[in-house]
């Protein structure tokens, strides 16, 4: 049971944006620059960058739902959703670039606290061909995770418990992006 007067039924950040509208558009747009923005880095891989941050912060609502846009990103398939959990569950070992994986070593350094990130994890990423836009915004989208996830849990909102629940709000993420206020029974 949500902590405050959170609209019923209305999962996760959906239902906190709901409850101040004036704080959730620059939310939102920071979520769309970040996930969604020109970038040298793709959308799947920003999402997965958010998924492996939020698993790292124990967010269900926001690494499952960022799990779905990640694998919704690379085609939406089962194998997209393995890949996006193996991830989760171990960067270094999973099927992903060299340079997502030095990516998401300072993510997780920033996860942990953003003084862990040394000059060897930026210059092992830039090693993999990361640019430095490319490392700020890994920076900051673990960052703003942090701030997102713990806004999730602090206000303890409702999350759906089955999975599969997750997959049609990460299509949405996907292909709608983040601006727009979905309806209550979209954000479902």
């Amino acid at each position: 049971m949500p902590h405050i007067a959170l609209e019923e039924g209305v999962p996760g950040i959906v239902s906190a944006f709901a409850f101040r509208p004036e704080t959730a558009k620059p939310m939102r747009q920071l979520a769309e620059i970040l996930l969604r923005g020109p970038s040298t880095l793709s959308s799947a891989d920003r999402e997965t960058i958010a998924a492996y941050v939020s698993s790292r912060n124990d967010c269900r609502f926001c690494q499952l739902s960022h799990s779905a846009a990640a694998a919704e990103h690379l085609g939406g398939d089962d194998a997209h959703y393995a890949l996006i959990d193996a991830v989760k569950a171990n960067p270094e070992s999973a099927a992903i670039s060299p340079k997502l994986k030095a990516l998401l070593r300072i993510a997780g350094k920033v996860q942990q606290g953003g003084k862990l990130v040394s000059r060897e994890d930026v210059t092992a990423a830039r090693e993999q061909g990361a640019t430095d836009l490319e490392i700020h915004d890994t920076v900051l989208i673990a960052a703003a995770f942090c701030m997102y996830n713990r806004y999730v849990d602090g206000l303890a909102t409702w999350q759906p418990e089955e999975p599969a629940a997750y997959r049609p709000m990460g299509k949405r993420m996907a292909h709608e992006g983040y601006v727009a206020a979905p309806s209550a029974t979209t954000a479902r």
